[in-house]
């Protein structure tokens, strides 16, 4: 299981999963903690829509996947970060701040439009300050 997804299965509950005694179907079941992870909504055969991914399984819709809301990845990121880091943000070392910047530029948070001004909020540093975290990261 990729980092990002283990920290978050281990850390968090999404509501975005129903309870998984819901999910009759073994397929279902095995998913809920990728579907935590990533974000997005596991639902059952009903309530796929056209807009929705499919789940099939021997030629029958067993259920579906809608796609997690891009608005909140980089919240989501940053929330898995901090648990891998093992602090709040408002408690974190320099040292710390840099760590969660790798992260996040390993887990692609930085091709989101304004992550960086966005991380440096989070983070009570500047843009210059994120720009040069990154810059010490990829010398590593």
């Amino acid at each position: 299981m990729l980092p990002v997804f283990q920290h978050f299965v281990n850390f968090h509950k999404c509501d975005t999963v129903k309870n998984v005694t819901s999910y009759n179907h073994p397929l279902l079941k095995t998913l809920v903690p990728f579907v935590e992870a990533i974000g997005a909504q596991l639902l059952l055969p009903d309530e796929v829509t056209e807009t929705d991914f499919p789940l099939f399984w021997n030629d029958e819709i067993v259920g579906g996947l809608r796609r997690p809301d891009l608005n909140q990845a980089l919240d989501l990121l940053l929330q898995t970060a901090e648990h891998e880091i093992g602090t709040s943000r408002e408690n974190m070392t320099r040292l710390e701040k840099q760590r969660v910047v790798t992260l996040l530029n390993d887990w692609g948070a930085f091709t989101l439009r304004k992550s960086v001004e966005d991380v440096a909020e989070a983070l009570s540093v500047s843009r210059f300050t994120i720009y040069n975290y990154l810059e010490h990261s990829e010398q590593k």
